[in-house]
């Protein structure tokens, strides 16, 4: 049902993956100007001219929204508890492929523009909780499972 805990945990997976697409992944700072990147593009702030590149950093926006998209999917499918929790493996592995890809394109940044400072953004970290989250979630949509069951072999 909906009113299960473990559909706040998903409604939290949502709102998690949806903040990462309005907050900065990574700043930094070198002699040539400020580096931010967010998770649609990389902004390149030289002086007065700014750049924006888009096109390999748009994949965190993907699969952070594919992974909302999931937990709202799962949500709804409170009936089915086995997809559930298949849609829930499904979705760690989403949003464990959108910290990587955040770490990764941070770290090859970091050695391309020379930067002198750098900090990582609260985008990486929204993914960590959500992941927590899920992992709530399966464990309490399991718990639900077994309840079921024992209660089948009842009758």
């Amino acid at each position: 049902m909906l009113q299960r805990i473990q559909t706040v945990f998903l409604f939290l997976i949502v709102l998690f993956m949806t903040g990462v697409l309005f907050f900065n992944v990574w700043t930094g700072t070198s002699d040539e100007g400020i580096v931010n990147l967010t998770s649609f593009y990389l902004e390149i702030i030289a002086g007065e001219e700014t750049e924006f590149v888009s096109n390999p950093y748009l994949i965190i926006a993907v699969l952070s929204i594919a992974s909302a998209t999931l937990a709202m999917i799962e949500i709804f499918r409170y009936r089915n508890r086995l997809l559930q929790i298949k849609l829930g493996a499904l979705n760690s592995l989403f949003m464990a492929a959108t910290i990587v890809s955040m770490v990764l394109f941070s770290n090859s940044l970091t050695e391309t523009y020379a930067v002198q400072t750098s900090q990582y953004g609260i985008s990486l970290y929204l993914p960590v909780a959500a992941m927590i989250c899920n992992l709530l979630a399966n464990r309490f949509i399991r718990k639900d499972e077994k309840l079921v069951r024992s209660v089948d072999r009842i009758r």
